[in-house]
């Protein structure tokens, strides 16, 4: 009798090398789960088949760096924002470029295909938000509102509404038909990553870096709920597509939300790193992270993730017409009415409506246009995903077959979809059966000839240390039936020859202690004080990341001990260093700069004051301390990355020293 195979919940699908430096932003279709674009700082546009090992079409005609990602519903087109705030639109099946729209100032941060029109909309840096009409390749309104970078837009699904998401903590509804801002949602605490729309209901749901996913409903103007239970920042959010719960992304994690009330449906332990992007197909959830030029895909099955407290596992399919239930008590809402013309007739028209103007190009933009190029680089998948669109199909299109789920690594481990209340009593093995194994681990594609040398900066998420590996510290095993080494005799092997290591982590070790014992007691700026004496940035670091989780502990006294060791920090060989010296930064140039440049060009008091005496001269320090900064700053703002990107938005805070 035939022994039934137990499959994997999760499973990691592939790795590739998608450019030659670091990739910047990647974005998968999201009809079909399996067209994956990546941008990167060689300043093109990957096009990938999920699960493919070679590149099907490489996009350039960028200057810059690679910003933001999007692709149409259709997946016919596709949008690219770069560092400098220029925006290319593709054609996938024609293989050319469509249109350059031009007009921001800064990085663009965010974009979105409009359901049904020839619309694209964009969010930057310069804080402003832009709807672009790829038919007459214009500017059609502008929608200015946000003080800082707008990190994510979406469409609503009937195209009448534009969500905005920005580092200033805020949500922003606007209407496309007047042109005017709706409603400003307010509630996070920190920068707001991601929103999306519910497919059918009128709800939004949106992401920050504080920690939490907020459900706001779009009649009534007010918050849903709130789920805080995180202990890393929302990166990505997706709804089923049937609108029963709500698929969020998180560090090695995926998790399934309800909001009325607010609960946890399921937790996948997912390896996949800093997720960047989610998509549904075949009833499995796709995933894709990136670390340096390195692009990974995961699959999750979702016929056996719960996805809420009734409907059992399985029973709802993606790809399968669904029938709402009549909505009962609190969730009664309306649902969205979406315009008769199918979204695919009305990008025919686009299309054709481009063709016939772009005849003949004259303009400087025509001329930068032509200079772009789609370079087919794998012609056979290139015919297989996008020419078949173009003839006439007599039967019905065959849908993407699901990926084959491989078999668990050990039958008896528990599997990886926990229930939240389990996790905590299952966690070991859970994360066990998450590890890759080295026999089934598939190979790592390349496009591009891959050579390893040691990074000039060392990245902040990093799976192993740099140039080292672990079996290289472990003794060779002769025997396979060797038995199994117990935890004390490994840790021994380990700690040959590395008595200086262990004498370095003990150091660090007691020296958190100290700082430690110093913050028990409420005083905040002697503990930052014994930090700086003890003279070790680790620790300055991680004090920093502690504090500057709440900004209300910042005083003015506490910027002259940080802003010596900020400067520190933005030079520093770790990724990990330089962002958390941004951070610190910005945060003082958004409570302070002001306060500093008015009292510094206040007129002087009459008589003695010495309190003004005391401020003036913590000013006066904090302003000669942000000065030597300045310049550090302005000459990494010309870096490419992510890296870039802060020192540039820290560029233009500083703007008032120069």
């Amino acid at each position: 009798m035939a022994v039934a195979v137990t499959t994997k919940t999760a499973w990691k699908l592939q790795e590739i090398t998608a450019h030659s430096s670091n990739v910047s932003s990647l974005v998968l279709g999201k009809s079909s789960g399996r067209l994956l674009a990546t941008g990167g700082d060689d300043c093109r546009v990957n096009i990938w088949s999920v699960n493919k090992p070679n590149c099907i079409m490489s996009l350039t005609g960028h200057t810059t760096p690679i910003e933001s990602l999007q692709i149409n519903t259709n997946e016919e087109l596709i949008v690219a924002g770069s560092q400098s705030g220029s925006i290319r639109v593709w054609d996938l099946e024609a293989a050319k470029i469509l249109r350059t729209l031009l007009g921001h100032k800064a990085n663009i941060c965010s974009l979105d295909f409009h359901p049904f029109g020839s619309f694209v909309a964009s969010g930057s840096l310069d804080t402003n938000i832009k709807l672009w009409d790829v038919r007459r390749k214009g500017c059609v309104f502008r929608y200015k509102g946000h003080t800082e970078a707008v990190r994510c837009l979406r469409f609503s699904p009937d195209g009448k509404w534009l969500a905005s998401a920005a580092d200033d903590h805020t949500v922003k509804l606007w209407d496309l038909a007047a042109g005017k801002i709706m409603y400003e949602f307010t509630g996070h605490t920190g920068p707001v990553n991601v929103v999306e729309f519910h497919p059918n209901e009128y709800l939004l749901a949106s992401g920050s870096s504080d920690r939490t996913v907020r459900f706001w409903d779009l009649e009534k103007f007010q918050v849903v709920s709130c789920i805080e239970e995180e202990a890393t920042p929302v990166r990505c959010v997706l709804f089923n597509p049937d609108g029963c719960c709500l698929y969020s992304g998180f560090q090695d994690s995926l998790r399934v939300y309800g909001w009325e009330p607010e609960r946890c449906f399921d937790v996948v332990l997912v390896n996949w790193g800093k997720v960047a992007d989610l998509s549904i197909c075949n009833n499995q959830l796709i995933g894709v992270s990136f670390a340096q030029s390195t692009v990974s895909s995961f699959v999750v099955d979702l016929s056996r993730v719960t996805k809420s407290d009734s409907i059992p596992h399985g029973l709802i399919r993606d790809d399968e017409p669904f029938v709402p239930p009549t909505p009962t008590g609190s969730s009664l809402r309306r649902i969205y009415d979406r315009p008769s013309t199918s979204c695919s007739k009305a990008q025919s028209r686009v299309k054709h409506n481009s063709e016939s103007e772009r005849r003949s190009p004259s303009s400087e933009d025509d001329r930068d246009e032509k200079e772009s190029k789609a370079e087919i680089q794998n012609p056979e998948d290139y015919k297989e995903i996008f020419q078949p669109k173009n003839a006439i199909c007599r039967t019905p299109p065959r849908n993407n077959e699901p990926f084959p789920a491989p078999p668990e690594d050990d039958p008896v481990t528990a599997k990886e979809a926990v229930k939240p209340s389990q996790a905590a009593d299952v966690q070991t093995p859970l994360l066990k059966q998450e590890l890759p194994d080295p026999v089934q681990r598939p190979p790592i594609a390349s496009s591009t000839p891959l050579t390893r040398t040691e990074p000039s900066v060392i990245p902040a998420a990093r799976n192993e240390p740099i140039g080292l590996k672990a079996s290289d510290f472990l003794p060779a095993v002769k025997n396979q039936s060797q038995t199994e080494l117990v935890d004390e005799e490994a840790m021994s092997q380990i700690r040959k020859g590395h008595e200086t290591m262990c004498v370095v982590l003990t150091s660090r070790h007691k020296n958190l202690d100290t700082v430690r014992a110093v913050w028990s007691t409420g005083d905040i700026k002697n503990s930052v004080d014994s930090a700086v004496a003890i003279n070790d940035l680790s620790v300055v670091v991680d004090l920093l990341n502690i504090v500057n989780q709440k900004a209300s502990l910042w005083k003015l006294d506490l910027c002259t001990i940080i802003l010596p060791q900020i400067e520190k920090l933005l030079q520093s060989k770790y990724e990990s260093y330089v962002q958390t010296g941004c951070t610190s930064l910005k945060l003082i140039l958004q409570r302070f700069l002001p306060l500093i440049t008015d009292i510094l060009a206040a007129p002087p008091s009459v008589g003695v004051d010495i309190t003004r005496e005391e401020r003036l001269h913590k000013c006066k320090l904090c302003y000669k301390q942000l000065k030597n900064i300045s310049n550090i700053v302005k000459n990494k703002s010309g870096l490419s990355g992510r890296h870039g990107s802060a020192f540039r938005e820290l560029h233009l805070l500083m703007a008032v020293l120069e």
